[in-house]
């Protein structure tokens, strides 16, 4: 399964720049291809569940 930014845990609303961000502390390279848009699969992707918590309190 490719990943997709928009489905991941670590993809966040940053307040401070007004967008969307991954919150992965990527180094250098990772970071490069990052922003070039050439990760085909994302090493540190986790499809995001907002349900999950909710799921526990029930």
């Amino acid at each position: 399964m490719k990943s997709n930014c928009d489905y991941c845990l670590y993809y966040e609303y940053d307040e401070d720049y007004d967008c969307m961000e991954c919150s992965m502390e990527l180094d250098e390279d990772e970071m490069e291809h990052y922003l070039r848009g050439e990760y085909r699969e994302c090493p540190y992707f986790i499809m995001g569940d907002e349900y999950r918590i909710v799921r526990k309190q029930v």
